[in-house]
């Protein structure tokens, strides 16, 4: 193989070792290239299969793979520089800490892709199967674990660099003051996204809306500095999280029930139906099958109104979905307006009757006068 070298690099008019160098980096280029052919095969494979583990996994090493073939192939490369150059960066003492760097770098990055597919692949199993789960815990938890990779990895440079971490720590304790006054609302919202995640007023999905501000909308993802909500209009609202340990939130998505709340008045002409036609409502709620007769159910004269005596209707929906609501409340309106007519009573609209006491004389002598 040397005098292979030597007869390529006499060819060529270069040193032997600068031929090596190359044929070595030319190498780890074919490497990097036979292997991106390989795992695309290889992901092509995966995608087959039931599961979706494996491609967690192929995605997982598809880059850090590469990254540790090219990144060998350089060291291995500036190994056979090293004795012929007295340039620092080519010491042995750099090429070995280069070394364990790389292979730390690229071992952090395969497990921070690994966290990250495997997250992907359980809510997409679980989105397919139409099976039910909490996709804030499940993005939470997956961060907090990448995270922890990130800071193990951290500290795993530090330690191979040999920087004393105990004097980091004792320089992050002088300057956190003023990092943190610096970065006051940065800190708010982090810690406010972990109470949201404690506390769980909300999670992805679901309705929520303030009375205290101007915010409604259906969550579609809970960050650590904002939350993203999507306006019924389809507009993104970002909210930053430490906003909600401020406000009043409502969570509509939870509701058990939907509730139908109406008052219906009939003409003062019809009061002798009215409690004819209160029963009749009453005994066609109960007997409605999207109405939960276990639940709160009223139906009574309420009050003597301006043009209309007025019909308490207080009931709930067993549905929660919203366009599902307003059919069931479309479809009682209905038939509490077909009740009304079949008593023979009419539904009241806004009247006023003028009594006159008296007519002045000249008024009925002009009345007179004129012609019939």
């Amino acid at each position: 193989m040397a005098e292979w070298m030597e007869h390529i690099a006499s060819l060529v008019g270069m040193n032997p070792w600068t031929v090596q160098a190359f044929a070595i980096l030319l190498t780890a280029l074919l490497a990097d290239f036979i292997y991106r052919k390989f795992v695309n095969r290889l992901d092509r494979l995966a995608d087959r299969t039931a599961h979706l583990w494996d491609n967690s996994v192929v995605y997982a090493g598809k880059k850090p793979a590469s990254l540790l073939i090219l990144g060998q192939g350089l060291l291995m490369a500036a190994r056979v520089l090293e004795p012929h150059t007295s340039a620092i960066v080519f010491s042995p003492e750099l090429l070995g800490i280069a070394q364990q760097l790389l292979l730390v770098a690229t071992a952090t990055w395969f497990a921070f892709r690994l966290v990250s597919g495997f997250e992907n692949a359980f809510v997409h199993q679980r989105l397919q199967r139409n099976q039910e789960f909490d996709i804030t815990t499940v993005s939470v938890l997956a961060r907090i674990v990448r995270i922890a990779v990130v800071v193990t990895g951290i500290l795993t440079v530090l330690s191979i660099l040999e920087i004393p971490i105990s004097g980091l720590l004792a320089a992050g304790g002088v300057g956190g003051i003023a990092i943190g006054l610096a970065a006051r609302d940065l800190l708010a919202n982090f810690f406010g996204g972990f109470m949201v995640f404690m506390d769980r007023p909300f999670s992805v999905g679901d309705w929520v809306r303030s009375p205290d501000r101007d915010i409604e909308g259906v969550v579609d993802k809970i960050g650590w500095r904002v939350t993203t909500i999507i306006k019924f209009d389809r507009r993104p609202m970002y909210v930053p999280n430490a906003t909600f340990t401020t406000i009043t939130v409502e969570n509509p998505s939870r509701m058990t029930y939907r509730r139908i709340y109406e008052h219906v008045g009939v003409r003062y002409d019809d009061f002798s139906q009215v409690r004819e036609i209160v029963t009749s409502i009453r005994e066609m709620l109960q007997s409605n099958e999207d109405i939960a007769s276990d639940q709160t159910l009223i139906v009574h004269f309420d009050r003597f109104g301006a043009s209309s005596l007025d019909i308490m209707v207080y009931c709930f929906t067993r549905t929660r979905a919203w366009v599902e609501y307003h059919r069931v409340r479309e479809d009682v309106l209905l038939l509490i307006g077909e009740l009304i007519e079949q008593h023979g009573a009419q539904i009241a609209f806004p009247t006023r009757t003028l009594k006159i006491d008296s007519v002045p004389e000249a008024i009925l002598a002009k009345h007179s006068e004129s012609p019939s």
